[in-house]
């Protein structure tokens, strides 16, 4: 589909990375996306995913540059990741196809001053997430209005592989215990379309 609940929140995500920033990890990279932008930034982007199908998808698209993409077939959970590299790490919709402790994994492959960013799905716990949520449905209305018309205009759905689909079992008041656990210092605050975000910045030395 042209249009993706995830994307909305690259430009939010781009924002994050440190200033002159140099080295990226996109995990659950899909097929590529953020991986481009993060490139396109200027960005050394490492970028993982299990799913081979849509790899072949990003790697066919390559960088657009200035940056670099190396795509990997790989399970962030066990991949051996090298420590204290990354300036940003990037997990959009992909954290809950892993146990929640990979994030440690993650925390310690951030260079000092890094940022890592999950862009996550669980569901809501408190008040203000349930707000957010149901403030999310007329705008998700409007995005498929746009979206059918957007494909009968041209001629159908693209034949683009997605990646596979997964549910969560975990709420937002669950994140949040397990973030201040694993994470100290960690931010989590619910956002629209039925995501939340997680931030944390690994102190420097």
């Amino acid at each position: 589909m042209p249009f993706d609940h995830n994307d909305v929140y690259h430009p939010l995500l781009l924002r994050l990375a440190p200033s002159g920033a140099r080295r990226a990890l996109d995990v659950g990279c899909g097929a590529g996306k953020l991986a481009r932008r993060l490139a396109a930034r200027g960005l050394e982007v490492d970028a993982l995913d299990p799913a081979g199908e849509v790899l072949t998808v990003a790697s066919a698209i390559g960088s657009p540059g200035p940056g670099t993409i190396t795509y990997r077939q790989a399970d962030a959970a066990t991949h051996p990741l090298p420590s204290q590299h990354y300036d940003l790490i990037t997990c959009v919709a992909s954290l809950h196809h892993m146990p929640f402790d990979t994030v440690t994994r993650l925390r310690d492959a951030l260079a000092p001053g890094g940022v890592l960013a999950v862009l996550g799905l669980a569901d809501p716990s408190t008040a203000r997430d349930w707000a957010v949520s149901i403030g999310s449905i007329p705008l998700n209305l409007l995005a498929k209005a746009i979206v059918s018309l957007a494909e009968r205009l041209g001629g159908g759905p693209g034949g683009i592989p997605t990646a596979p689909v997964s549910s969560w079992d975990m709420s937002l008041d669950d994140v949040r215990r397990e973030a201040a656990r694993l994470l100290p210092g960690s931010r989590v605050r619910a956002v629209p379309f039925w995501r939340y975000l997680l931030t944390y910045r690994r102190v420097r030395a």
